[in-house]
C-alpha cells in the first residue's frame, strides 16, 4: 500500500454515512450508524465517534489530511454554522465545526450535502470533465447543487441549490419552509409514501397492488421503488407523477442556465429509468428545443456513496488549494 493521504467523507441523514476515501475517491473503509434524532449532544457525539473510529482505523495509520462532512441543509459559508438544519435533529444551536474540529485535530470541510454528492459525481463519477452541471437529489427532502464553469456555486451566503422550495403547485400543500407548493411536499421520499396512500385509499382500482398488504405504517420509499421495478402499476404511475413535477421544474432551471448535463440522485432514484424516462419526457416540453437537445439527463454514477466520496473529494481540493486552517 502507497503512503498517499487519506480523507474521511461523511453523508449527513437519518444514517450518518462515513468512509475512509483515498485521493482518486476510491473508497477503503465504510461505516454507518443510524443518526440520533432528538439529542443534539448526543448526536455530535455519533458523528465523533465515527470520525474517530476511521482516523484510527488500521488502514489509516495517522495518515488523515481532512475531512470533509455534507450536511441536509443551510450551511453558513461565512460562519462554518448549520444555520437550518433539514430532517435531522437541531443542531443550529451548537458549534458542530469548532467542536469536531477540536475533537479530531484535522482539516475540515463542511458543506450542503447536495453539494458534496454533485462535487463527487462531478470529480470522480458520470459528470467528471464537464462545465454545466444541475445535480438534483432525491430522498427524505430534495436538494440541488450547481456546477457552472467549472465552478461548484454556493451563492452569496452558501444557501445556494434548495430546489426543493421551487413552487410547483401554488396553494398546495403547505411546506416544512412554511411555504405552499413546494417540490419537496410532492416528490421527496416521504411525500411519494403519502400519495402512494392515498391512492390507495381512494382508487378502487389499485386496491389490488402489492402495496395495499403494507397499509399499516410499513409503507416505505424502497418498498414503493421495488414495487415499480417488479412491475405494480399504482407504483409506477406514482413515480411518473413524481417524475413529471420533477421534469417542470428542471426546464425552468435548463431555460435559466443551458447545463449541459441533469443528474438525478439519492435513494429514490434507485427506480431508475421508470423515474427518470418521466423526468426527461416533460422536461422536453417546457425547454426550449435547441438547449434540451444538448443537454443530457442521467442518473448518478456513484450512487448512495456520491455524498461520501465528494465529501472527501471537497476536503483534498482545499487542502491541495491550502483553503484549510
Amino acid at each position: 500500500m502507497s503512503e498517499s493521504p487519506f480523507f474521511i467523507g461523511v453523508d449527513i441523514g437519518r444514517t450518518i454515512r462515513a468512509a475512509l476515501v483515498d485521493e482518486t475517491g476510491r473508497v477503503w473503509l465504510q461505516s454507518r450508524i443510524l443518526a440520533e434524532r432528538t439529542d443534539p449532544r448526543a448526536f455530535l457525539m455519533q458523528v465523533i465517534a465515527v470520525l474517530r473510529a476511521l482516523r484510527d482505523s488500521e488502514i489509516a495509520r495517522g495518515r488523515i489530511a481532512a475531512i470533509g462532512i455534507g450536511w441536509p441543509g443551510l450551511v453558513g459559508r461565512q460562519t462554518q454554522r448549520i444555520e437550518l438544519a433539514s430532517h435531522l435533529v437541531d443542531v443550529t444551536g451548537c458549534d458542530v465545526y469548532g467542536e469536531v474540529r477540536a475533537a479530531l485535530g484535522v482539516p475540515l470541510v463542511f458543506e450542503n450535502e447536495a453539494n458534496a454528492a454533485a462535487y463527487g459525481e462531478w470529480t470522480c463519477g458520470v459528470a467528471r470533465g464537464l462545465r454545466d452541471v444541475f445535480y438534483v437529489t432525491i430522498g427524505t427532502g430534495i436538494g440541488a447543487a450547481l456546477i457552472l464553469d467549472g465552478r461548484l456555486q454556493r451563492g452569496a451566503h452558501g444557501f445556494a441549490g434548495e430546489f426543493g422550495h421551487v413552487k410547483v403547485e401554488p396553494g398546495g400543500i403547505e411546506c416544512g419552509c412554511g411555504g405552499r407548493g413546494c417540490l419537496e411536499t410532492i416528490a421527496s421520499g416521504p411525500n411519494i409514501v403519502r400519495r402512494v396512500r392515498e391512492r390507495l385509499f381512494s382508487d378502487p382500482a389499485f386496491s389490488l397492488s402489492p402495496l395495499a398488504t403494507q397499509m399499516e405504517g410499513t409503507l416505505t420509499v424502497p418498498l414503493i421503488v421495488q414495487a415499480a421495478l417488479d412491475g405494480d402499476e399504482l407504483a409506477r404511475t406514482v413515480l411518473r407523477e413524481t417524475g413529471r413535477y420533477f421534469g417542470m421544474a428542471i426546464a425552468n432551471v435548463l431555460n435559466l442556465l443551458d447545463v449541459e448535463m441533469v443528474c438525478l440522485g439519492g435513494p429514490v432514484m434507485l427506480a431508475g429509468e421508470i423515474l427518470l424516462d418521466a423526468v426527461r419526457k416533460e422536461a422536453r416540453k417546457h425547454t426550449l428545443r435547441v438547449i434540451f437537445e444538448r443537454c443530457r439527463f442521467t442518473s448518478s454514477a456513484l450512487g448512495q456513496d456520491a455524498g461520501i466520496i465528494g465529501a472527501a473529494m471537497l476536503a483534498r481540493d482545499a487542502v491541495a488549494a491550502m483553503a484549510l486552517p
